[in-house]
């Protein structure tokens, strides 16, 4: 795994991406933030070495390093999946390179669907910790002590500064904010009611299928990491009616515009 970091480690840096200051991994229909970004260099995901490429139609599998927030970023437009098919090492690959590139805070972003039926669609959700319900692990197997330790602490695996932060900029925006738990699930298909109703009894606020094993690999690497959902749908087990795909990116999109003040502002004041 080492070789490979470094290969793709020496790749991007070729291409003139030097000492980014902030990673950022944008979810399902939150693509625009790109849009906010004054890009300096883009590369698809097929051209580095090791990296694996998006199968999701609305992850646009590129590489964007630029400035935002009066920060140097380099941003993941485009993330994978365990439901994919990839590995949780492969799934994570692209945070161990941004480590070695000198990056220590990460940004997640994600779509999931709100079990707190408090949570409106179209709002944000900050995560303050979470559900590990993916059949694997990405730390599972041989160390790498270069890497990370065997036994990483996860008593605060989301940044409590960046929280505080995060809900102090909302308050002055009137970004419309709640704080919650996130469990991640295999997918793809949704859950049944079922499910739902055992996913809330749990402790869960919102669930999707992504940003765990990421921020477990980001915390095995002492990354300060902050989180946040967008909520898409109601996971309402006794009003229960189908979801299309299309509706999700939707609301997701309706929230872009709050992501992006929320990251950018957190990305000014770190």
């Amino acid at each position: 795994m080492i070789k490979n970091i470094k290969d793709a480690v020496n790749y991007i840096a070729e291409k003139g991406i030097k000492n980014p200051e902030v990673g950022i991994i944008l979810g399902t229909g939150l693509g625009s933030l790109v849009d906010y970004v004054d890009i300096i260099i883009s590369i698809d995901y097929k051209d580095i070495p090791h990296f694996p490429v998006s199968t999701v139609e609305s992850h646009s599998g590129k590489l964007i390093y630029g400035t935002l927030g009066g920060k140097r970023v380099l941003v993941m437009s485009g993330r994978f999946h365990f439901y994919e098919g990839y590995s949780m090492q492969e799934i994570t690959f692209p945070v161990r390179v941004m480590k070695m590139l000198g990056i220590n805070t990460l940004l997640v972003s994600n779509a999931s669907g709100a079990l707190n039926l408090t949570f409106e669609k179209g709002s944000l959700m900050i995560i303050d910790d979470h559900i590990n319900m993916l059949p694997g692990n990405p730390l599972a197997g041989k160390n790498i002590d270069e890497l990370g330790p065997r036994f990483p602490d996860m008593s605060m695996p989301y940044d409590s500064e960046y929280i505080l932060k995060m809900e102090e900029i909302a308050g002055k925006l009137n970004i419309k904010i709640n704080k919650g738990i996130y469990v991640a699930w295999m997918g793809p298909n949704l859950e049944t009611r079922a499910e739902y109703r055992m996913l809330k009894l749990i402790g869960a606020d919102t669930v999707g299928m992504s940003t765990v094993p990421e921020v477990i690999v980001a915390n095995h690497m002492k990354m300060r990491v902050a989180a946040v959902s967008v909520i898409t749908d109601h996971c309402d087990p006794d009003n229960l009616v189908p979801v299309d795909i299309s509706d999700i990116i939707a609301f997701a999109n309706k929230a872009e515009n709050d992501l992006v003040t929320l990251f950018k502002s957190l990305i000014e004041n770190i």
